[in-house]
């Protein structure tokens, strides 16, 4: 499920943003625009910026993300890092989405420093994605890190392709769920994990 984020050089990227603000004024005159007029004339260089920040997930290793920072411990209580705030793209239309994402885990003698858990779904979410791999990519990404004794992953978004084209549903909430190990074996322990959310338990 998950995607290879690639090494790029500083020089390659300079020359991707070159190409990428070149078919941006040509994108604009398709429309009908003229590229040259005063409002429009930095905005090839504006979208190129733009883009290769929000995709810059691409570019992240997970090594780099997690740089070390996975350490010994016995406890083996549920960890819940929840109300995590991502931004991504939607592959289909090149419109936003965006939400929270709630993960947990239950450590098998191994836990993560706090602050990487975000990083991953910062990782994951600046790429072209679809919610439900999004989704996918954060939970696989900790069991292979962690190898711990479940995951639990949800994610609640709004995207911009339906609220502005489309079926133009503006209240429109989007959940996806990855589970994994005893989050997917325990009731129990799902309903935990749920009602820390503040989320039904679907029957």
């Amino acid at each position: 499920m998950k995607s290879k984020s690639v090494p790029v050089q500083e020089a390659e990227l300079r020359a991707r943003e070159k190409e990428i603000r070149e078919i941006i004024a040509q994108f604009l005159a398709l429309l009908g625009e003229d590229p040259q007029r005063q409002g429009l004339v930095r905005t090839p260089e504006r979208v190129a910026t733009a883009w290769l920040f929000l995709t810059k997930g691409y570019r992240d290793r997970l090594e780099e993300v997690v740089n070390d920072a996975i350490f010994e411990e016995s406890t083996g209580d549920m960890i819940v890092v929840k109300d995590i705030d991502f931004y991504s793209m939607c592959e289909h239309h090149l419109l936003p989405f965006f939400g929270k994402a709630h993960v947990a885990y239950v450590p098998d003698g191994r836990i993560i420093g706090i602050s990487k858990i975000p990083r991953i779904v910062e990782m994951y979410a600046r790429r072209l994605q679809v919610q439900e791999r999004l989704t996918e990519q954060i939970a696989q990404t900790l069991c292979d890190v962690l190898k711990p004794k479940g995951v639990g992953v949800v994610v609640q978004a709004q995207h911009l392709c339906m609220m502005m084209r489309g079926v133009e549903k503006k209240d429109s909430l989007i959940t996806t769920r990855s589970l994994h190990g005893c989050f997917r074996e325990s009731a129990e322990l799902r309903k935990e994990f749920l009602d820390l959310l503040h989320l039904e338990v679907p029957r």
